[in-house]
């Protein structure tokens, strides 16, 4: 791409960066990245970000922003156009998908697209296996995820005539299973009821607990203002913002320009900043901020 390229497709919103992470288990890495499908379309531009172990990163953006383009990237099922994305070091243009399954597990937004075995045992054995992992190890874990993701009763399910949330909680079992240090989820609240959408995010948040750094891409900012810590906005193949979750949620003028728009208790949050309560990103948060505001003009007067 020419500079002359990047000159007329810039947008007016300018990008912020983060400062390099320190190297180690979990740690990605995206410089200069630049993807297009077909000549004249650049899905994403210039793309610079670094994502530190142990983080719980949201993606946002409307429809076309890049945000699945970027995932497929960074699991290696897309090579830059130009640039490299490197994985725990590992430079994808060089690797094979498979072996970079062993770092980095990508959670699809349908889970139909990803289920295909017989029953819930062989769906999270199928991947184990694929590692050339010995029998008894394969039985070990298979046991031990079976269990960790309370999934014993339905070992012998078959996996697509479970429900929507069970579906997609055994996607994540079976990538988990493999121990990656790095997991993907692309929209894995669509299409589910607010229980289901709770239970996954909750296990995503247990997860990412345990060590493992989580990128979750979604279009519902109020799991992105309840879970995440640290937010990025793509627009037109573009990062036009980074930074912390609270910083993203109260720049409304961004979000509209993405054709997004802050969670409510949000906006209610911002109507009364000049109380001088700091800003709330949910409902509890907003409860007991005004408590405390509260309870200080009573000891007040």
């Amino acid at each position: 791409m020419t500079t002359g390229d990047r000159a007329t497709e810039a947008p007016a919103l300018v990008a912020s960066t983060e400062p390099p992470a320190a190297a180690g288990a979990g740690a990605l890495r995206v410089e200069g990245v630049s993807f297009r499908y077909r000549r004249d379309a650049w899905a994403l531009r210039d793309v610079d970000l670094t994502f530190a172990p142990g983080e719980l990163t949201a993606i946002i953006g409307n429809n076309g922003s890049g945000k699945s383009t970027l995932m497929k990237l960074l699991v290696g099922l897309l090579k830059p156009t130009q640039g490299r994305v490197l994985v725990d070091g590992v430079d994808t243009r060089g690797a094979r998908v498979s072996a970079l399954a062993r770092r980095v597990g990508f959670i699809f937004q349908n889970p139909n697209d990803q289920l295909f075995a017989n029953t819930v045992a062989e769906e999270i054995a199928f991947g184990l296996r694929n590692l050339g992992l010995a029998a008894d190890e394969v039985a070990a874990r298979l046991e031990a995820t079976l269990a960790q993701f309370q999934l014993q009763d339905l070992r012998d399910v078959f996996p697509r005539f479970l429900a929507r949330g069970d579906k997609q909680k055994v996607c994540i079992a079976s990538i988990v299973a493999m121990r990656p240090r790095i997991l993907l989820l692309d929209e894995p609240t669509t299409g589910q009821d607010h229980r289901d959408s709770q239970a996954i995010l909750e296990l995503a948040a247990r997860l990412n607990a345990e060590g493992i750094t989580i990128l979750l891409v979604t279009h519902d900012l109020i799991n992105v203002a309840a879970y995440s810590r640290r937010t990025i906005v793509l627009r037109d193949g573009l990062v036009v913002r980074d930074g912390t979750t609270a910083a993203v949620m109260s720049d409304a003028d961004l979000l509209a320009a993405c054709s997004l728009a802050p969670p409510q208790i949000v906006r209610l949050a911002a109507r009364v900043a000049d109380l001088g309560l700091p800003l709330a990103l949910s409902v509890d948060q907003m409860v007991a901020q005004t408590r405390g505001w509260l309870a200080r003009r009573g000891a007040a007067t």
